[in-house]
Formats: structure tokens, C-alpha cells, sequence
């Protein structure tokens, strides 16, 4: 479980591909003291495995599904990449809650200043906007960010001057992919609502009933 608090950028060393999965080789600093093989890292948002540790960086695996769901394919050798640890028990919910897998990926649109901050407009597929709401939460190469407005085929977000330093949303260009994870909320709740239909497990009237609507 990841909270969306980039806190390194690291660089892409190695990158090695098979017919239909691959490793990545990254070079980092600050994320590394602590970190064991098998623990999970964020990369650009996607929750990976480390299977080596180095002195100044850690290889991780990267499976199929991953391929086809990320913008990982699109990864080289000198490419920078967001990182984040699994969050510990006993750290602060900066950001919001993120599992690290992502929904799919999205393409940025539009990018203008607004004095300090930066916006940005993300196209995105029809599977993802249906659980973008504004004022709600995403999380965009593993960035927890709020949904500034949302329409049916893109969202805006406001980027804050030191989230453009600490992460590689500084460096993004209309027409680059990124990748997208919903708030995970959205997607129980709805799958919740219908298995109520078909079990007479939770429904809408049955939560009205309750108070809760």
C-alpha cells in the first residue's frame, strides 16, 4: 500500500525485455536504506517486487499484465521514474490511498501555467472516467493528486511548484502516457452495489432504509 508522496526520482540503468515480460535495473539513493528483496517500491505508481539490491540501486521484475496496463513499455535506460515505498505502519497518509496497480493509462492533453501552479489535462479512457470525480482523488505516475474538474473523456489536476520538483511531472509533454489508478473506493463500492442486486446482499434501498442515502 502506497500513499502517493513521490519520494525520489530515480533513473532507469538497464532495462531487459523477453518475448512478453522484462526486468528493470534503477539507480537510487534515498529509498534504499532499509529496503530488503521482496519488498514492494512504487514505480511511476506501479507496485514491483524487488528482486536485487545493489549499492546505489535494485532491480525489479515486470510481468505481462504490467506491459499491457502501464506506460512501463515505454521505459529506456537514462529514462527517470517516481518512487515510492510501501508505506509502514506507522507513517502518515499524506497523499491517499494507493495500491500501486494500475487502471490503465492516460495521455496528456494540455499543460498551462496559472502563476505558481501548474495545470495539466489528462485524456483518459472511458473505463477510468467513470471513477474520476472532481475534488476526488488519482494517482498519475504514482502522484496522488485532486481531480480539479472532470469531464467524460479528460480530467484537470493543479500541480503545486514542489511536486513538479519532487516528481517527473515536470518533465511530461502533451502527448505523453501516464499512468492512471482510480481511487480504489469507487470501484468496491460499486462492485458492492452489484452483488447486492444479485444476492440481496447491499442495495441502494437497503442503505436508504438504513440512513445511509
Amino acid at each position: 500500500m502506497f500513499t502517493g508522496i513521490i519520494e525520489e526520482i530515480g533513473v532507469v540503468r538497464k532495462v531487459q525485455k523477453g518475448a512478453v515480460s522484462g526486468s528493470l535495473s534503477i539507480e537510487a539513493e534515498t529509498i534504499l536504506p532499509g529496503v530488503r528483496t521482496g519488498d514492494s517500491i512504487a514505480v511511476n505508481g506501479i507496485c514491483l517486487t524487488v528482486t536485487g539490491l545493489g549499492n546505489n540501486g535494485f532491480t525489479v521484475d515486470v510481468m505481462h499484465e504490467t506491459f499491457d496496463r502501464s506506460n512501463v513499455r515505454g521505459l529506456r535506460p537514462g529514462s527517470r521514474v517516481n518512487l515510492e515505498r510501501a508505506m509502514a505502519a506507522d507513517g502518515r497518509f499524506g497523499g491517499h490511498i494507493v495500491s500501486g496497480h494500475i487502471d490503465g493509462v492516460g495521455t496528456v492533453s494540455r499543460i498551462w501555467n496559472d502563476e505558481n501552479a501548474v495545470w495539466y489535462e489528462i485524456a483518459a479512457p472511458a473505463a477510468i472516467m467513470r471513477y474520476v470525480v472532481e475534488k476526488g482523488s488519482i494517482a498519475v505516475d504514482g502522484v496522488s493528486l485532486t481531480v480539479a474538474k472532470a469531464g467524460s473523456t479528460m480530467f484537470r489536476v493543479s500541480v503545486i511548484p514542489h511536486t513538479r520538483k519532487m516528481t517527473i511531472l515536470s518533465e511530461k509533454k502533451k502527448g505523453d502516457p501516464v499512468n492512471l489508478e482510480n481511487d480504489c473506493i469507487g470501484k468496491y463500492v460499486e462492485k458492492l452495489l452489484g452483488a447486492g442486486r444479485e444476492t440481496g446482499g447491499v442495495t441502494r434501498s437497503l442503505l436508504a432504509e438504513n440512513g445511509f442515502l
